[in-house]
This record gives structure tokens, C-alpha cells and sequence, in this order.
């Protein structure tokens, strides 16, 4: 009887003592109501393309649409990137693409190197660029275009141009939705034309309210949003931390994007 009442106030205390240590080691709930913190990571090095080249690029004015026409060299549009299954950001089943960004809109992507898109009348910068299959941009002297044109009245002439010799900055991830497990680690890339920011020039990226300076053009993770409406910033700024340039639509640029459990 004696041992039974030994071998019973043991038990008792390993028990107590696998209960303390769960306690002490699984994190406790977030309270309600407080916010993850958002952080931005750098991406790992993703597969290189030093090869691909958009080696030709024409458009043509057809009424109301263009023409766009692209050749390409040592790259495959609509093949999954090799490290495609290693990254933990959204994947494109399409394939990879061409991100084509007219006027700092949202891009639209492109699995097919001759389209028509109808246009309204107007001036539009195009920048195209060759995008791995998770939407990361190639970041090569080869593998990026950019021209500028008009649609309708002034199609022949050069009113609105812009000088495309000076720093631009184009956005062009996060866009859109995110569900499920593609809301972990959000995409953050964008597209430098004249620039590198190897010359002190940083962009600015605001991610609901929080400053991250960025001084290196690569591609990020951004972590910690909650469900629902996220807003996102980015501003290219000089040396002192002013614009870097004097076109608005190539300075500054903010989206909303949005976050949904499932």
C-alpha cells in the first residue's frame, strides 16, 4: 500500500512538472485586439536569368489599340521557375510572364510574347519587364523596355513625353488578393529604371503606417499584415530624402491590397 501511495504522489508530480514546462514553452495567445509587428525581409536569392533578353520589343498603333511584340532570347514564357515549389510567396500556375506596367497602373501579366490592348486616348509610359513564374522581376540591363507613345489625336507627335533618362520608380508587387497560406509572406518588388540605388538613393516603403528604408534594389518578404485592407507606399528619394525626381507618377506610388484567411 505504502508503495502504491509513493508511486502515486510521483505521477502527480511529473505531471505538475510537464504541466509547468508547457506552460513556460508554448507562447501565449496574442490578447485581443493587438497587432502582429509587420516586418520586411530580404528574399533569398531566387534563380538567376543573366541570359534573358527581350532582344526586340515593337508596338503598333492600331485605332484605339496597340500592337505589342516582344522577342524574346534564353527565356520561356508560361514555364514554371526551377525554385518555383521552394518559395513560400504566391506562385503564378501560369507560368512566367512578361509584367507589362503602363503609367504606374497595376501590371498586367502576360504569358505570350504578341497581344493587342485596347487603349484610351492618351500619353502612356510603358515598362515592360521578364517576371519569374512567383512574380519577381528580372533586374537586368537586357531584360527590360521602356517607351513612351500616344493613343488617338496625338498619336504622331510627342506631346506629354517625359524625360526617361531620369530616375523612375514603377511598382509592381503586392497586387491584388492573397488567401490562405500565400498571406504569410507577402511579395514586395518593385522595378528601378537610371537607378540602382548604389548612388545613396533609397525608396521609402510605408506598409500600413510603419517607415522601412530600403537602400538596396531587391525583391523583400513583407510579414506580420492582418486580414483584410493593407495599404503599401513607395516613394524614390534622393540623397537628402527628397523626391528624386519631379514626375509624381514615377515617384511616389501607393496600392491596397488584400488579405483573406480563406
Amino acid at each position: 500500500m505504502k508503495n502504491i501511495l509513493i508511486l502515486c504522489i510521483v505521477l502527480v508530480g511529473i505531471v505538475t512538472a510537464g504541466f509547468i514546462y508547457l506552460k513556460n514553452k508554448v507562447p501565449a495567445p496574442m490578447p485581443e485586439g493587438e497587432k502582429a509587428e509587420i516586418k520586411l525581409t530580404p528574399c533569398e536569392p531566387s534563380t538567376a536569368f543573366p541570359f534573358a533578353v527581350i532582344a526586340e520589343y515593337k508596338y503598333l498603333n492600331d485605332g484605339d489599340s496597340v500592337k505589342f511584340i516582344y522577342d524574346l532570347e534564353n527565356y520561356v514564357l508560361g514555364s514554371q521557375t526551377t525554385d518555383a515549389a521552394s518559395k513560400v510567396c504566391a506562385n503564378s500556375a501560369k507560368g512566367q510572364h512578361i509584367h507589362l506596367i503602363l503609367n504606374n497602373m497595376p501590371y498586367e501579366a502576360w504569358y505570350i510574347s504578341k497581344f493587342k490592348k485596347k487603349l484610351a486616348d492618351g500619353h502612356y509610359v510603358a515598362l515592360s519587364f521578364l517576371s519569374r513564374s512567383y512574380h519577381e522581376s528580372i533586374k537586368t540591363a537586357d531584360a527590360f523596355v521602356l517607351k513612351q507613345f500616344n493613343i488617338g489625336k496625338d498619336v504622331q507627335t510627342k506631346i506629354g513625353d517625359i524625360d526617361l533618362k531620369q530616375p523612375l520608380l514603377f511598382y509592381s508587387r503586392p497586387k491584388g488578393e492573397y488567401i490562405g497560406n500565400d498571406t504569410k509572406k507577402i511579395l514586395l518588388d518593385f522595378y528601378l529604371v537610371n537607378d540602382s540605388l548604389k548612388n545613396g538613393h533609397k525608396v521609402r516603403a510605408t506598409i500600413n503606417g510603419k517607415i522601412f528604408m530600403i537602400s538596396e534594389w531587391k525583391p523583400f518578404y513583407i510579414e506580420g499584415l492582418p486580414m483584410g485592407e493593407n495599404s503599401i507606399k513607395l516613394e524614390l528619394l534622393d540623397n537628402d530624402n527628397k523626391p528624386a525626381n519631379k514626375e509624381l507618377l514615377f515617384q511616389t506610388i501607393e496600392r491596397k491590397i488584400i488579405l483573406k484567411a480563406k
